[in-house]
């Protein structure tokens, strides 16, 4: 059975850092793009960042930029997502998630709908 497992996650003052940890189990990603999504109370699910297999492609959102970063490591089969200069507006559930699709995936997607599968999610809190 595939898992994603989010890690990380708590309350942070703004202005802090937090370094979220997605390990997935049940089969490989290692040539699987790999993104990170939250969702604030009463909102959608918005796109934050994404990586290709190769690490080489990656992807943000504009409201991250320069404060966050995504990277993973293929051997441990587990993509991180590291959050600085944190604020109110960053406080949701982040949820991690994997494409499926057979080959390389080179490219870092932006859209919920290119990924297969998702974790369950991890609070990130942060007090002004």
């Amino acid at each position: 059975q595939v898992r994603l497992a989010e890690s990380g996650g708590g309350l942070v003052q703004a202005g802090g850092s937090l370094r979220l940890s997605c390990a997935a189990s049940g089969r490989t990603f290692s040539r699987n793009a790999m993104g990170w999504f939250r969702q604030a109370p009463g909102k959608e699910r918005d796109f934050v960042a994404a990586i290709g297999w190769s690490g080489v492609s990656t992807n943000y959102a504009e409201s991250v930029k320069g404060r966050f970063t995504i990277s993973r490591d293929n051997a441990k089969n587990t993509v991180y997502l590291q959050m600085n200069s944190l604020k109110p507006e960053d406080t949701a559930v982040y949820y991690c998630t994997a494409d499926a699709s057979f080959g390389s995936r080179w490219d870092a997607p932006r859209f919920g709908y290119e990924y297969d599968y998702w974790g369950q999610g991890t609070q990130v809190t942060v007090s002004s």
